[in-house]
């Protein structure tokens, strides 16, 4: 089969399409055929380097498909079966050899194309506004990157949560399509002083809680946007990672919290993935929140991919079609 690898880390030019033998799925496993292949910026940390890999590798940790063929000891799946999963490697490629206990049903009414660009990114969105910090109705809260991937989701569900939205973007252009998806207050960070317009859309109390995917960049600033006691949630690192800091730090800005999330730790056990997933697929089957996917690449094409997600051109979902 085709599909992509690494032989060593660095940028988009790094990921090579490569004839590649896949071996018969083993026990417990499940030999999924792709049909969409979801793209994510975790896939860029381990380009990078950023997240350490066993070189050389496979890459990508989000697909849909059929069941093409089970291990021994498979119960819960059949051959054709629609399934998606996030978090086994491997997922650029034609097919995979996935833990049958990774992977969820896809129910009618959901598109393979949508679960592949949804799972990773909804259930990174699930966990973030249900259980990492539960948001309540009627409470202001600030999300970065807010016409990404993950932040298109998280403003139509946070609106169908109840909660008021601020976010934000790094060019006017993107404004209206935050606006568009359920944010209330949308913010140029690369025009204005975004931590004085937070204090001000709050009367100068701050927000419970910043969920923070850019890193680097909005670090700081994301500390001076918290109310007093409120939690600071670090989950991505699009900017860089965020360096070094002495935790005094959170005691003179009000004795604040911070966490440093992964969905792997909130999808620990098949129980977990499947309510997880179900939840995602449920809000999306009811309207509620709508899955765009902006950009398609060929799988062999992965680098173009990467070089627009990096280059902060896309908006919504991109994927890549086997």
């Amino acid at each position: 089969m085709k599909a992509i690898r690494i032989h060593e880390t660095g940028g988009p030019d790094v990921l090579r399409y490569e004839d590649v033998e896949l071996p018969p799925p083993g026990k417990n496993e499940v030999r999924v055929r792709h049909t969409a292949v979801g793209v994510n910026f975790i896939d860029t940390y381990h380009r990078s380097g950023l997240y350490k890999l066993p070189l050389p590798t496979g890459i990508g940790g989000e697909a849909a498909g059929t069941v093409e063929a089970l291990g021994d000891g498979v119960t819960t799946l059949k051959p054709g079966d629609r399934v998606a999963y996030a978090g086994t490697l491997g997922a650029y490629a034609e097919a995979n050899n996935v833990p049958a206990d990774r992977l969820v049903k896809i129910p009618q009414g959901v598109s393979d194309e949508v679960a592949a660009a949804a799972l990773l990114k909804g259930m990174t969105v699930q966990y973030l506004l249900k259980r990492t910090f539960a948001v309540q109705r009627g409470q202001t809260i600030l999300f970065h990157a807010a016409a990404g991937g993950v932040g298109l989701i998280f403003g139509q569900w946070a609106k169908h949560l109840g909660t008021i939205t601020i976010g934000t973007v790094g060019s006017d252009d993107k404004i209206a399509l935050a606006q568009s998806h359920g944010y209330d207050h949308v913010l140029n960070l690369s025009k204005e002083d975004w931590v004085k317009r937070v204090r001000e859309l709050t009367k100068g109390e701050g927000v419970p809680v910043v969920y923070d995917g850019v890193g680097k960049a909005t670090w700081d600033g994301s500390l001076d946007c918290l109310a007093v006691r409120g939690m600071m949630v670090s989950f991505g690192n699009s900017s860089g990672a965020v360096p070094p800091f002495a935790p005094g730090i959170l005691s003179t800005k009000g004795s604040l919290y911070v966490t440093r999330p992964t969905l792997a730790s909130y999808t620990r056990t098949p129980e977990e993935l499947q309510e997880t997933a179900n939840d995602l697929f449920a809000v999306i089957a009811s309207g509620a929140v709508k899955i765009e996917i902006n950009q398609r690449f060929k799988l062999s094409e992965a680098a173009k991919a990467h070089e627009a997600l990096q280059s902060r051109k896309t908006t919504g979902a991109t994927i890549l079609l086997p």
